[in-house]
């Protein structure tokens, strides 16, 4: 592994913000902490890379104890902060050398790592002009690329896309997208489920600073029960379906109403075939289908009872 967190804990005062937190990401792998603000997700990352002590637990880096005081496994993390770490007066290329340099590449191979990472980040044509023209999306993305400059095993990316247009939004997820297929593990946090759906295998989702549940995104529903949604529209009699129905195995209820069928089923994909029958057994007409799958937010709602940007 190359992250491993075992029951790590924090507390200011009197108040505990993370609680006996454990997760493990392996490489080439993308893990998501999602959580409300005020969760814990920041202090989490604090204590990973280092920043910040912890009170109780262990943080391991490639097997190797993390702490305040350990400088060895610094270059094995790039961080990659909310707030902007760059020089407006310097050139993209200017700043990835500069930040190259502070981490020990220098000459031929500091040059053709800038470039490698001007090419994943989207920035080659302008590698050349100043960071104070650029846009607010194509400085989100230079600041991803001071992050993973080093050759990083571990990539943290805390909301890197906060405040940009979509353009740039999909070039960053793109990124990482890229980064995870070359074998760099990633820990990421976002506001926008979407992303958490796009780019992680697995999720942790923290609240009150716990992880209240773990895992990839079907193995999230399966754990709160949740069914998917199907909705089929006919013109005519629906009622008399609705027994039969709710008689199959897979279905947890049914209704009609406004030339609607309404089923709350397990994995709609697979057995809607079944219900269809149904309706030719009964030759009731079928206008329309409609699968809803549970997805992240649903989850989310469900385990915290409020929304992510809460």
């Amino acid at each position: 592994m190359i992250l491993e967190c075992k029951s790590i804990r924090k507390r200011f005062g009197d108040h505990t913000v993370v609680d006996d937190v454990s997760f493990y990401i392996a490489p080439g792998e993308t893990y998501g902490l999602l959580g409300p603000n005020g969760a814990g997700k920041t202090t989490t990352i604090s204590i990973v890379c280092g920043l910040l002590g912890k009170d109780g637990g262990e943080v391991l880096i490639k097997g190797q104890q993390m702490n305040t005081g350990t400088v060895s496994l610094r270059s094995a993390i790039g961080y990659v902060p909310q707030e902007i770490a760059l020089y407006p007066e310097l050139s993209a290329r200017e700043n990835l050398v500069f930040f190259g340099r502070l981490q020990g590449f220098k000459g031929p191979q500091l040059k053709r790592r800038v470039d490698e990472v001007l090419d994943v980040i989207g920035l080659a044509d302008r590698a050349d002009d100043l960071v104070a023209e650029f846009s607010g999306g194509m400085t989100r993305r230079l600041n991803i690329g001071v992050g993973m400059t080093h050759r990083p095993e571990l990539l943290i990316l805390d909301e890197p896309t906060v405040g940009v247009d979509p353009q740039s939004r999909n070039a960053i997820l793109g990124a990482v997208e890229r980064l995870a297929t070359e074998g760099m593990a990633v820990l990421y946090t976002t506001h926008y489920m979407e992303e958490a759906e796009r780019l992680c295998n697995r999720v942790g989702i923290i609240d009150h600073g716990s992880v209240i549940a773990e895992g990839t995104q079907r193995d999230l529903v399966r754990q709160i029960g949740q069914l998917d949604r199907v909705t089929i529209e006919s013109p005519g009699a629906l009622s008399p379906l609705v027994e039969q129905i709710e008689a199959l195995t897979f279905v947890s209820t049914a209704s009609a109403k406004e030339g609607q069928l309404r089923v709350l089923l397990r994995d709609g994909g697979r057995n809607l075939t079944r219900i269809l029958h149904l309706f030719e057994d009964n030759d009731v007409e079928v206008r329309g289908v409609q699968i809803d799958v549970p997805d992240l937010e649903a989850v989310f709602l469900h385990l915290t009872g409020r929304a992510l940007r809460d």
